[in-house]
């Protein structure tokens, strides 16, 4: 587990500090009071996610503290009771992610967010596209010390080919002024590809053009920055940026989400398998469909209650989801659920069904009313079938077929 260092020499602020980092962080916390202390931690850890130090502390006035911090690599976030341009100046020349100043109880927190967002950004992944090397040096930096992972582009055309074989790449910073594609068209190449929710574009330039900020957003850039920038409005733009990114991803997840299974939905399912159908379609590959349903289980919710079918239902999703994750799967109404198989004919995917079939069969599920077994039958068709709604009939029928033959069997054209 990764380690944060607290340094505070108040013991009204560390009070608040130690509260606070111990309801929002998950990370083992390191309190010290002063700099001597501090440093005697330092030495007993080395896996450091971040620290966030006092700026004057009665053995380190001049803020000691934070070059002790930083020359070791660790994120630093600065806590001081004043700021004026000079301070803050001389703060980012230090290299500090971003100081905040000890306004109160709301202060506190947003410190402790911070190490919380720095956490996160060693999984989000920067291309900056910026034709000049000084530049793009400084704007590497300055994502560095907010720990996110930073991909360099020295044109539009290198920053295309880049994003296109990199998927993970969730934000671009790009100038406008840049040789073989500029940023307008990169941007506009990108936006055929990319809405803003799954790739955040920030453009930059040092442009006179007052009007150069709007043309940017409506070639379908989310921000816009002119150069030179201070490191904390780059900041605040950047983690502005990304947390928009990030509510809209949890939005779109929970529009995606069964609620209580937490495998796909319905609406998941039929955006996933209508473009999975096209490309199997173009690429002239098989393509299996299935529908599963559990056998009896009106019996299970009338003889053991509903919140024990509920179990069951969970169970079963996530039985599906470990043995066949690798395949599109959601609950798509009551106790039924449906899978989309690429590469798979129908024969196949049976033979698959089937072996888990005969797997659930022989398992119980652990629940309120004890140990409960269950079956499920299923029916599974293959490309061609016409459209997405034909293939989820067809495999409707056989499921019904499976019924009527006796159940707890996957049936096959």
């Amino acid at each position: 587990m990764q380690s944060v260092l607290i340094v505070e020499d108040s013991q009204v602020v560390m009070k608040v500090l130690r509260h606070t980092a111990q309801r929002l962080l998950d990370f083992d916390l390191v309190f010290a009071v002063s700099r001597a202390e501090a440093l005697t931690k330092l030495k007993e850890g080395d896996n450091w996610l971040a620290a966030i130090v006092d700026l004057n502390l009665p053995d380190a006035p001049n803020g000691e503290l934070v070059d002790d911090v930083l020359a070791l690599g660790i994120p630093t976030i600065v806590l001081t009771g004043s700021v004026d341009d000079k301070k803050r100046d001389a703060l980012s020349r230090r290299g500090i992610v971003d100081y905040v100043l000890k306004e109160g109880r709301y202060s506190y927190q947003y410190a402790v967010n911070l190490v919380n967002r720095l956490h996160r950004n060693q999984g989000i992944k920067v291309l900056v596209a910026e034709d000049s090397l000084v530049t793009r040096k400084f704007i590497v930096e300055m994502l560095s010390r907010h720990l996110f992972q930073v991909v360099e582009a020295s044109d539009g055309q290198e920053a295309l080919e880049a994003i296109l074989a990199d998927p993970e790449i969730k934000l671009l910073l790009t100038d406008y002024n840049m040789p073989n594609r500029d940023g307008f068209e990169l941007i506009h190449e990108l936006r055929h590809r990319h809405e803003q929710e799954d790739l955040v574009i920030i453009g930059l330039s040092s442009a006179g053009d007052k009007y150069l900020s709007a043309k940017f957003i409506k070639n379908g850039a989310n921000d816009f920055l002119y150069k030179p920038f201070t490191h904390e409005e780059f900041s605040c733009r950047i983690l502005q940026a990304i947390e928009s990114m990030e509510r809209l991803e949890t939005l779109r997840q929970m529009a995606y989400t069964d609620v209580m299974t937490g495998i796909g939905n319905r609406r998941f399912l039929v955006e996933k398998a209508r473009g999975l159908l096209s490309q199997a379609t173009a690429a002239k590959t098989p393509l299996a469909l299935a529908i599963l349903d559990i056998d009896h289980f009106k019996h299970i919710n009338d003889d053991y209650g509903h919140d024990v079918g509920d179990e069951v239902l969970v169970h079963f999703a996530q039985a599906l989801a470990k043995s066949l994750g690798r395949f599109v799967v959601a609950r798509t109404g009551g106790e039924e659920f449906c899978l989309v198989m690429p590469g798979l004919t129908a024969a196949k995917a049976a033979q698959i069904l089937n072996a888990l079939r005969e797997q659930v069969t022989q398992e119980f599920v652990d629940t309120a009313a004890g140990d409960i077994s269950f079956t499920f039958s299923g029916g599974v068709v293959q490309m061609p079938a016409g459209s997405l709604e034909g293939m989820m009939r067809e495999a409707e029928q056989l499921l019904y077929r499976a019924k009527d033959a006796g159940r707890n069997q996957v049936l096959c054209p």
